[in-house]
């Protein structure tokens, strides 16, 4: 950098809002792209706003803390969105009054085999205990995944990371998966994105109907709340 440039960026790297500022940018930037795109699920924009905020951070030299200072107002929204699905949730509550049945069976069946079948995975490839751990909510939204992990003796750190690259897997690649299996309903595809994908995927389900996305922000409420309670047993079971 000149040294004019530098100290323009001196200053403006010091301000909190340069976080909010990049993240808005990026994601914007990000979801123009998606809609150029057709909404192909490839062309994802949290998956594109995450890969340029990385190489914006680490190409400034910024620290996390530095771009979380600003960014925080945007975590902050994370609350107020979630109990906003409600809204959706409570125009389908009559479809989802007459499957109850199913959505629980499905619920306790998504939550045990996504845990489960990540932790023997990661076994069976010699990982260690904690990275085991670590994996074992990765279907759940990040700040109970996070919680979960630390009292089954996983990393957080490490569990934040694996939650979004799951909620991006799911987002990009469930629509070919539920075409392979001639799934058509919308309820049960969001449901089955919500529960493998959290947030990400409910957030993919809503752009595709309002049905699907009602679907998906029930089961990935509902498989938060499950797997905190469930999961600690089933390990001290197992391990």
């Amino acid at each position: 950098m000149t040294p004019q440039i530098n100290e323009i960026w001196v200053y403006l790297s010091a301000s909190p809002l340069l976080g909010l500022t990049i993240t808005l940018l990026a994601y914007q930037g990000a979801f123009w792209l998606y809609r150029r795109s057709g909404m192909n699920p490839l062309a994802n924009p949290v998956l594109i706003a995450v890969t340029v905020l990385v190489l914006f951070l680490t190409l400034t030299a910024t620290s996390y803390e530095t771009y979380f200072a600003g960014a925080q107002f945007v975590h902050f929204l994370l609350g107020p969105a979630t109990v906003a699905l409600a809204v959706p949730l409570y125009t389908q509550f009559r479809r989802v009054r007459a499957m109850v049945l199913p959505v629980l069976a499905g619920l306790v069946a998504g939550s045990l085999t996504a845990a489960l079948s990540a932790i023997a995975v990661a076994r069976l490839f010699g990982a260690s205990l904690p990275t085991q751990l670590s994996l074992a909510p990765k279907s759940v939204t990040t700040p109970i995944a996070m919680g979960i992990a630390e009292r089954i003796g996983g990393i957080p750190s490490l569990t934040a990371v694996l939650v979004i690259i799951t909620g991006i897997i799911g987002a990009v690649g469930a629509r070919h998966v539920f075409d392979a299996m001639k799934l058509r309903d919308p309820a049960i595809r969001g449901f089955a994105i919500g529960v493998a994908s959290h947030g990400i995927g409910t957030a993919r389900a809503f752009q595709v109907s309002e049905q699907a996305g009602a679907f998906a922000a029930l089961a990935m409420g509902l498989n938060g709340a499950l797997t905190a309670l469930l999961l600690p047993l089933v390990l001290g079971w197992l391990l």
